[in-house]
Formats: C-alpha cells, sequence, structure tokens
C-alpha cells in the first residue's frame, strides 16, 4: 500500500469557497486536462457517489468512489467502491491560514499487482500528485506548496 500527502495554499481563497470549489467534481474536466470525465450521484446528505475517468501516463484510470463531503469539519472522505485500483481512499483537508485556504489531500492506493509494485507504484503516485496539482491549479489558479499546518 503507498500513502500520498500533499500540502498547498491558495492564496486569497476563502476556506469555505475552497471546499465548495473542490467538491463541484463536475466541474474538473472543464478546469484541467488531468479529468477526462466525473459522473455524480447523489446520496444521503453530505454524500455523493462519482465515477470518475483521468489520465494515467499515456492511458486512463476509470473507478466510481464514496464521497463524504463535511463542511463543518472542512474535509471530503473518498473511498472507491469499484474500478482499477485494488485500493483507493482518502481525504481532502481545507482549513484557513493568514492569506487564504490550506489544503491537505491524503490517499493511499494500491494497484493490486504484488510482482510489479516496486515498479508501478512509484510511477501511480507521481502521476498522482501530478494530477492533484493539474486539478488545483484548474480550480484555483495560483497555488503554493507546502503549505501551512491546517486550522482544525
Amino acid at each position: 500500500m503507498r500513502s500520498v500527502t500533499m500540502s498547498f495554499v491558495l492564496p486569497g481563497i476563502d476556506p469555505s469557497a475552497a471546499f465548495d470549489r473542490i467538491g463541484d467534481f463536475e466541474s474538473y474536466p472543464r478546469l484541467t486536462e488531468a479529468v477526462v470525465a466525473v459522473e455524480v450521484a447523489p446520496g444521503d446528505a453530505g454524500e455523493v457517489r462519482s465515477s470518475w475517468t483521468v489520465k494515467f501516463r499515456k492511458g486512463l484510470l476509470r473507478w466510481t468512489e464514496h464521497d463524504v463531503l463535511d463542511r463543518d469539519a472542512g474535509t471530503i472522505a473518498f473511498t472507491q467502491l469499484e474500478g482499477d485500483f485494488e485500493v483507493f481512499d482518502g481525504t481532502w483537508r481545507i482549513g484557513r491560514t493568514e492569506d487564504g485556504a490550506s489544503v491537505v489531500f491524503d490517499a493511499r492506493f494500491d494497484l493490486g499487482i504484488p510482482s510489479l509494485a516496486d515498479i508501478l507504484d512509484p510511477v501511480a503516485e507521481g502521476a498522482l500528485r501530478e494530477n492533484i496539482a493539474l486539478i488545483l491549479s484548474g480550480l484555483f489558479g495560483e497555488i503554493r506548496q507546502p503549505a501551512l499546518a491546517v486550522d482544525a
């Protein structure tokens, strides 16, 4: 199992606006080339089911996930239900900094091919890191790394 943690500062962005934009999954394909398609089906209050198609090197990755959007906590948690990963889950945490919003993206994944994990996992991690940065740049324009600590 591989883990990824990325931190960002979004200068001049209010944390509630950051939460809304990050939680608007259906806008991603219009705002970044990293995401090809997202379909969202509503669930219980604060929950959705989203199906994703994203660029991965010279191909595509597809999966469907369960998302829990908790505005009060400033978190968006996701867990893959089915798709190209054996395991893919994580959390977006949005907080306040002196000059805007902070975003921490935590995820863990397993491609489910143990014999090739030493080769594929670093490639997948690099692609995930690149795509998250592209998504946030598409959503917000200017982003900075590393972020200051997130206020919970």
